[in-house]
C-alpha cells in the first residue's frame, strides 16, 4: 500500500474500528498488527515502527534492483533472496526457537525490537514488505506452523520466515506437519490455500490468547478475544470464546450476551451444544 502515515497521529483503537469496516483486501496487515501491539504499550512512540516497515521496503527494493543489475534472472526465487538478504542478513529477523512461547514473540512491537518472533508474526513482516512492492506473497492456512508462498510468472515457492525464509518442499512440509500435529497427520490441499488478512491477524492474536489461558490469565485472554471481535465481527467462533472467558471472570451478563450471539450465528455442532449448556447454567446462576 502507498498510504503515507507520517502526517497523522496513529490511534490504535480508531485503526481497529477502521479495519472492522474494510474489505479483507484493503487491510494493511502491518498497521493492524501494530495497533494490536500498541494497545499493550501505551505511551510507546509508534512512528519509528511505521518508519521501520518503510525502511525495510526501501532496502529490499534497492537490493532487488541491484541484483537485477548484476544480471540475476527475475523470478520468485530472486525476490525471496532479496527479502531474506535484507530481513535476515541485514536486520537479523529469525524465529525464536529457544523461547517459542514467550508472549513477546506475538507482539509486533517486541518482534521488531528483538528481531525475533513466531512464524505468523515474522510472516506479517514479509507479507507487508512484499505487498508494498507489489509482489505476490501470501500466508498459507498451514496448521501448526505459519508459512508463506511467493508466486511469479507461474513459479510458486513455499518458504518459512521462522527459519530464515527456508524453502519448503513436499518432504519438508510433511515432516513439519507431523511434528506439529502428530505422526498420523497427512498433507491436504486445504493447507495450501491463502489465508485472508483477518485470518492472519486472528492467528496472531490467538497465540496470545492461548498462552494467557494456559497461564490462567483469563482477563488478559479476554482482552485479545475482544480485539479480534472488533476486526472480525462476523466470526461467530469468537463470540463463543468471549462468552466462555466472560464466564471465567464472573461477568455473567456479558457471558450470556456473547453466548447468545454465538447461538444466533453458529451452525449446529458440538460447540453449539456446549454453549447451550453453559448458557442455561449462567441463567440459572442469576436466579
Amino acid at each position: 500500500m502507498d498510504q503515507d502515515y507520517k502526517d497523522f497521529e496513529f490511534d490504535p483503537e480508531q485503526h481497529l474500528i477502521l479495519v472492522s469496516k474494510q474489505e479483507d483486501d484493503e487491510i494493511d496487515l502491518f498497521m493492524c498488527a501494530l495497533a494490536f501491539s500498541a494497545l499493550d504499550h501505551e505511551g510507546v512512540h509508534l512512528q519509528r515502527y511505521i518508519h521501520h516497515i518503510e525502511t525495510l521496503t526501501r532496502d529490499v527494493k534497492s537490493h532487488y534492483e541491484s541484483l537485477l543489475k548484476k544480471d540475476y534472472q527475475d523470478g520468485a526465487s530472486l525476490r525471496i533472496r532479496a527479502l531474506r538478504d535484507v530481513l535476515v542478513d541485514d536486520y537479523g529477523y529469525i524465529g525464536d526457537a529457544q523461547n517459542y512461547d514467550n508472549l513477546q514473540n506475538a507482539s509486533l512491537i517486541h518482534v521488531i525490537d528483538r528481531a525475533k518472533g513466531l512464524p505468523v508474526a515474522l510472516s506479517i513482516l514479509y507479507i507487508s514488505v512484499a505487498s508494498r512492492l507489489g509482489w505476490d506473497v501470501v500466508g498459507l492456512r498451514f496448521p501448526g506452523h505459519f508459512l508463506c508462498r511467493i508466486e511469479m510468472a507461474g513459479e510458486r515457492i513455499i518458504f518459512d520466515p521462522f527459519s530464515a525464509a527456508l524453502y519448503m518442499d513436499a518432504a519438508c512440509l510433511r515432516q513439519l506437519l507431523k511434528t506439529s500435529l502428530g505422526p498420523s497427520a497427512e498433507l491436504s490441499s486445504s493447507f495450501y490455500e491463502p489465508a485472508t488478512s483477518r485470518e492472519i491477524l486472528i492467528r496472531l492474536e490467538n497465540n496470545l490468547k492461548s498462552r494467557k489461558i494456559e497461564a490462567e490469565d483469563y482477563q488478559g485472554a479476554l482482552k485479545h478475544v475482544l480485539r479480534m471481535i472488533k476486526i472480525a465481527p462476523k466470526d461467530y467462533r469468537l463470540e463463543f470464546d468471549a462468552g466462555v472467558l466472560f464466564a471465567r471472570v464472573e461477568q455473567t451478563q456479558a457471558a450470556i450476551k456473547h453466548l447468545s450471539l454465538y447461538l444466533e450465528k453458529a451452525p449446529n455442532g458440538h460447540h453449539k451444544h456446549d454453549a447451550e449448556l453453559l448458557l442455561i447454567e449462567l441463567r440459572q446462576s442469576l436466579n
